[in-house]
């Protein structure tokens, strides 16, 4: 969605249009996502966030004073949310699902499955150490450059708003933190 529309489409969306409503959801929800990830929330919570974030929005959407700024309302809505599921959960959940313990089997001839597997072991090494990399950065990299990622990506100051950061620092901040992962990549012969 481009951010110019947002306004307009906002308006649309408080005067009962359906269609508009449909597009702000498809537009922005990737950058609510994007929120909700960066703070790190098992499954459940994390779709309880994103769902309570849309609440939110659907009732106060006729008081939204800047409208064109919804991106920044709903990314620090996101936030707040999150933060709030983070300070009352003390506890581990566990999950009975089987569906996450059963592997999808592929077809094909042994040979091909063998060469897939070895492909797909090594690419995941080498997912594996990336993220081991990236999550040895500091909690603000990692929040940050997980916002970052959101497609599309979100606005310095959608991000701002999402992790209380001064839009200035931002870009700075951002180079840093990818300078250090690469650097942590490199050392460890991952690229």
């Amino acid at each position: 969605m481009d951010r110019t529309d947002v306004g307009v489409v906002v308006r649309s969306a408080a005067d009962g249009d359906a269609a508009a409503w449909k597009s702000i959801v498809e537009g922005l929800g990737p950058l609510v996502w994007s929120v909700v990830r960066a703070h790190r929330l098992s499954d459940a919570d994390a779709h309880e966030v994103y769902q309570t974030v849309w609440f939110r929005f659907a009732q106060n959407l006729g008081r939204i004073r800047e409208p064109e700024k919804t991106g920044a309302w709903l990314a620090s809505t996101a936030r707040h949310e999150c933060l709030k599921v983070l300070r009352n959960a003390r506890r581990l959940t566990l999950t009975d699902d089987p569906q996450l313990l059963d592997r999808v089997s592929e077809d094909g001839t042994p040979e091909q499955s063998l060469l897939e597997a070895e492909e797909a072991a090594a690419q995941s090494e080498r997912v594996r150490r990336m993220w081991q990399e990236f999550e040895e950065l500091g909690d603000r990299c990692r929040q940050l450059l997980r916002v970052l990622i959101a497609s599309p990506p979100p606005s310095y100051q959608e991000v701002s708003a999402a992790l209380g950061i001064a839009v200035g620092s931002i870009g700075p901040l951002r180079q840093r933190c990818l300078r250090r992962l690469r650097a942590r990549l490199e050392a460890r012969g991952a690229m």
